[in-house]
């Protein structure tokens, strides 16, 4: 059957608009919240591939958080110069005040989003590690049940594995590293793009929703406020602020949505912060690149996923390959994400390529450079129920507790620009739901059989 009628498609999104499902965005100095466009053709990974995903997604998040527990504690990886010393601790996700703070059972990355695209050829690639403050899981499990709302059907007719896991999952990730006391989720306000998903897992998990204002660290222990003042113990903290501005004892001191003194309580081992401060440096994307290469130090496997083909122009066999080849090359500022500080060189001047070049030579530690993957394009409903085909890509949510575990499901993010490669939210794009199948096949329609 097909997945879902044009009919069905347009309640889904109205119950969105109900439901407050939006996405928030700063544009030229003013917040902008909005819907995030829903698609209703899901993205359809056949068993077998999963499994295969899952077993890499696995061993990527392991060797990572083995990275990040060595370079905040011995560096062995530096010190056997698998990489170089200056590429970690110039990185702007490297922070000092972390050095040898081990966050509770060791767990560094609880909540892992890894960006992935499927190449024409049907090989999958990692573009990306996202281990600071991942956002996105909440949109597919909202879709899904709005879905069942307007098309009761489509999960019954069908034998795709049931996502509604995933709270449950977090909930015991929190509870696993919680150091006695409440669980709770930090969030800077609804002016930050992803209030809905803070206050949805807040819902979903049970964890009191808060602000840096209800929250108090006295002899190195955390405590939330209530509206009497009574206060009550808290183990551990989902934090969605960026480092940056979680407290301002220890890092920027003007922020207003951080709690002074929690790296007093965070070093102290009386609280757990997820995910841990620090993980910026394996976000870094110049780090990408060692990935690979961690996964052979840390756990001596081969790896099982791929990183696109990248060179980093801080070597010079590779600054000269960028240099030669900038036209058909993708070009990533290391610290920027979002989409933001991405170049196609096909799709500039003589005269910016020329500047892009200099800036290269002159700060080759701030670039990646990359092979284009022609990842494929997935179907999009129209208004009227017609399709038209958009590049689309995958973040896979992976979980780290007791052990290690991915999400059966995921956010598969699409452009709304013909032929654009660009599908981040913050640049435009919509979502889908990503449905993984259990044991069923589909035809080359995307129909089940």
């Amino acid at each position: 059957m097909d997945t879902l009628s044009t009919t069905a498609a347009h309640e889904i999104n109205k119950l969105m608009m109900r439901y407050g499902v939006k996405f928030g965005i700063y544009k030229n100095g003013k917040f902008i919240e909005q819907l995030f466009p829903y698609d209703a053709v899901p993205r359809i990974i056949p068993h077998d591939e999963f499994v295969f995903l899952d077993k890499g997604l696995v061993q990527r998040v392991n060797a990572l958080n083995c990275f990040l527990a060595d370079i905040y504690s011995k560096g062995r990886i530096v010190a056997d110069k698998v990489i170089p010393e200056e590429f970690i601790y110039i990185s702007k996700g490297y922070l000092q005040e972390c050095k040898n703070a081990s966050p509770p059972k060791n767990v560094y990355s609880h909540i892992s989003g890894i960006d992935l695209v499927q190449a024409k050829s049907g090989a999958w690639y990692i573009l990306e590690d996202n281990l600071r403050v991942p956002s996105g899981a909440s949109y597919p499990l909202i879709a899904r049940e709005l879905c069942r709302i307007a098309n009761p059907d489509a999960f019954s007719n069908n034998n795709v594995v049931d996502n509604r896991n995933y709270s449950v999952l977090l909930r015991e990730t929190m509870d696993f590293v919680n150091c006695g006391g409440l669980n709770v989720i930090l969030t800077p306000g609804r002016y930050n793009a992803a209030y809905f998903e803070h206050s949805y897992f807040a819902e979903r998990t049970g964890a009191l929703l808060v602000g840096a204002s209800e929250l108090i660290v006295e002899n190195a222990m955390l405590y939330v406020k209530d509206y009497l003042g009574v206060k009550a113990k808290v183990g551990a903290v989902y934090r969605r602020i960026s480092d940056e501005y979680l407290d301002p004892m220890a890092f920027h001191s003007d922020s207003l949505i951080g709690v002074p003194h929690l790296m007093d309580a965070y070093r102290a081992g009386n609280v757990a912060i997820i995910n841990a401060p620090g993980n910026g440096v394996a976000d870094d994307k110049g780090i990408y690149y060692f990935v690979p290469k961690m996964i052979k130090y840390y756990l001596n496997e081969e790896p099982i996923l791929e990183n696109a083909p990248t060179y980093l122009p801080y070597y010079e066999s590779d600054l000269k390959y960028t240099l030669e080849n900038i036209q058909k090359l993708v070009i990533k500022d290391v610290s920027e994400a979002g989409g933001y500080g991405v170049v196609f060189g096909r799709e500039l001047s003589a005269e910016k390529l020329s500047e892009l070049k200099t800036l290269i030579k002159e700060e080759p530690r701030r670039f990646i450079s990359q092979e284009v993957i022609d990842f494929i394009d997935l179907d999009i409903m129209e208004e009227d129920g017609s399709r038209i085909a958009r590049k689309a890509d995958l973040r896979a949510f992976v979980l780290t507790g007791k052990d290690t575990h991915v999400w059966p499901s995921g956010l598969t993010r699409f452009s709304r620009v013909a032929g654009s490669f660009i599908v981040n939210s913050s640049q435009g794009g919509g979502f889908k739901d990503t449905w993984v199948l259990s044991n069923a096949a589909i035809n080359t329609n995307g129909v089940f059989r």
